[in-house]
């Protein structure tokens, strides 16, 4: 049990867009509170390889969907402190993790869009963009965060649902100066897709590179890249037109 609770802290950790050190460190602590005599942890975006050493079999795991759960990240960490600190036993750590990983601690989606439509007015105001402008970044903002949730959703392709938001956001930035409903039409296009743009991945990737994961940095850097690319490319090709 002591191997698949480390594991099973891993992957919710990675799952909720941790950082490769943080998830490697976590594993190694807790494998340490049960006595296992060399635990060893390989952790990348995709997968985890962890071996208690001695006779215990060296076990790995697939990192399948990853996103940013910030809270999740906390609540793993603060069961790995209680089990290091003798306050949970292996069985009342597992079982706790199990709960967290069935649990759903992100925020209401309603409340996300509602949340990524206000920051994109805010972003509109910090590019020093027309106070005007601010209903038509927060309906770009809101949309284009509605397109990317759904899209992901249909057909679980990052850039992909990336590249289509950006497309929605450019077309609602560019209807909206058409109309009349705004002004400035680069300040409502980069306002409205902040929400959009992988900031934690990019940390993370630089977090990691800095750490000596490079080959974790390295992976995040691309993905953060292609993240990038789709959001320009979807505002290229409205503005093309």
């Amino acid at each position: 049990m002591a191997i698949d609770c480390c594991l099973l802290a891993g992957r919710l950790m990675m799952e909720a867009g941790a950082e490769t050190y943080r998830v490697e460190d976590t594993m190694v602590r807790m494998a340490e509170t049960q006595e296992l005599p060399a635990p060893q942890s390989f952790v990348t975006p995709t997968g985890i390889i962890f071996s208690p050493g001695s006779y215990h079999p060296t076990k790995l795991i697939r990192i399948k969907e990853r996103t940013t759960d910030l809270e999740k990240v906390a609540l793993v960490n603060a069961v790995s402190r209680k089990l290091t600190a003798a306050e949970y036993t292996l069985e009342e750590a597992y079982t706790k993790l199990q709960e967290i990983e069935k649990s759903n601690v992100m925020f209401p989606v309603w409340l996300q869009i509602i949340a990524a439509a206000i920051a994109s007015a805010c972003f509109l105001i910090l590019y020093e963009g027309l106070w005007t402008d601010i209903p038509a970044a927060l309906c770009a903002g809101g949309v284009g965060f509605i397109v990317v949730l759904l899209i992901h959703d249909l057909t679980k392709v990052k850039f992909f649902a990336e590249f289509m938001a950006s497309l929605f956001v450019g077309l609602i930035a560019f209807g909206a100066i058409k109309l009349g409903g705004g002004t400035n039409l680069d300040k409502i296009i980069i306002g409205s897709v902040m929400p959009l743009v992988p900031g934690l991945l990019i940390t993370n990737a630089v977090r990691d590179l800095m750490a000596g994961h490079f080959m974790s940095g390295v992976s995040k850097g691309a993905e953060a890249f292609l993240t990038a690319f789709a959001i320009g490319v979807g505002v290229a090709l409205v503005l093309s037109f």
